[in-house]
């Protein structure tokens, strides 16, 4: 039995009530493990537990237990098999992480927003996001609530010094979720794993036929 076949589908079974969204879609996602679990189920067991007021950030809450506490949530980036939206927490064993995050201090965070503007400095090909604080993000929708990033990517580097303004940037929720997996502002480099997860099928295929032909493998 391989691919979808030997994954069974989870089921909302009871009310989470953890004090953070992340913490509640953690104990839904232990409750499922190894079974394949839904966007809407993941927003059900994420609401406030006493408004029921759906979360605008689950999804950056979901990466957050990848990338900052280490549990393998397999996606259709990593299956095939697996829907858009469909996910799986392919067991209880945790990667190893990064040490515990630090923060730039409060003067230093001011510093930042005045220098971004108060606006997400995510730059791609040479533009800013620009995105302001308090704005409806038009891509990812929710409002937009900037958060401190280090320029170099926390698994790197732990220590970024929380007094230097050059070691931060103020970023959207979208774009800390894409910096995390894909890049390192301050050295330009690249996490091309998690590129090639994040492709189509289509340009799976064409990279892995790419790679074939570079390392002059048999094509058969």
């Amino acid at each position: 039995m391989s691919g979808r076949e030997q994954y069974e589908t989870g089921k909302v079974s009871t009310t989470y009530e953890q004090k953070s969204i992340k913490k509640r879609i953690e104990a839904f996602l232990i409750d499922n493990v190894g079974k394949i679990v839904t966007r809407e189920m993941i927003i059900q067991v994420s609401k406030d537990p006493k408004t029921g007021k759906e979360p605008e950030n689950w999804h950056q809450r979901l990466s957050e237990l990848r990338t900052d506490d280490g549990y393998t949530i397999l996606s259709k980036r990593d299956r095939a098999f697996l829907s858009v939206e469909e996910y799986v927490l392919e067991s209880l064993e945790k990667r190893k992480t990064a040490g515990k995050r630090v923060l730039p201090t409060k003067a230093t965070w001011s510093t930042i927003l005045e220098r971004a503007n108060n606006c997400c400095e995510w730059r791609d090909g040479g533009e800013i996001c620009g995105l302001s604080n308090g704005s409806i993000d038009p891509i990812g929708g929710g409002t937009v609530k900037l958060t401190p990033d280090h320029m170099q990517p926390h698994s790197i580097n732990p220590n970024a010094d929380p007094e230097s303004p050059e070691q931060w940037q103020a970023l959207c929720g979208r774009h800390q979720v894409i910096k995390k997996n894909f890049w390192d502002s301050s050295s330009g480099k690249m996490n091309t794993i998690a590129i090639l997860q994040a492709l189509p099928h289509k340009e799976k295929e064409a990279a892995l036929m790419f790679l074939l032909k570079y390392f002059g493998k048999d094509l058969a």
